[in-house]
């Protein structure tokens, strides 16, 4: 899966989804990560309220599952949500990049909460199915 990082040194999670003028893309799985791209936004990033700059970014991280982001509008997280990425707020500025990713690989090896087992399904493009005959009513 792709999960993307809005970034100002390509270290930390320090930047506003709306205002970022780079987002770091990386390749995550069981067996650990790559640097996949740098997205690069330019033009008036401002956080103003311009909504405009948002399509850019939404077009540019479409194949992503995960979005890190140092702060989000409202507006922005329901327009990612929409487009079945998932957005995640970093708890502090000073959060880097590469702990996220170990992290994340380990919790891909191990037992990933449900919300994240059904992205790699759908991305997988296998569903689970279910049984019900053997059930007692």
């Amino acid at each position: 899966m792709k999960v993307a990082f809005t970034t100002q040194d390509k270290i930390h999670i320090n930047a506003h989804f709306g205002s970022a003028k780079q987002i770091e893309v990386y390749d995550v799985n069981t067996e650990g990560y790559n640097f996949a791209r740098t997205l690069e936004f330019n033009g008036n990033l401002k956080q103003d309220g311009n909504e405009d700059k948002l399509t850019p970014k939404l077009e540019a991280l479409s194949d992503c599952t995960i979005v890190y982001v140092a702060a989000i509008g409202g507006s922005a997280a329901a327009r990612l949500i929409n487009s079945r990425i998932t957005p995640i707020k970093a708890r502090s500025e000073e959060e880097k990049i590469d702990e996220i990713l170990s992290n994340l690989v380990k919790t891909l090896k191990g037992n990933p909460p449900p919300w994240l087992r059904k992205v790699l399904q759908q991305e997988s493009g296998t569903k689970k199915s279910f049984d019900f005959e053997d059930d007692d009513e």
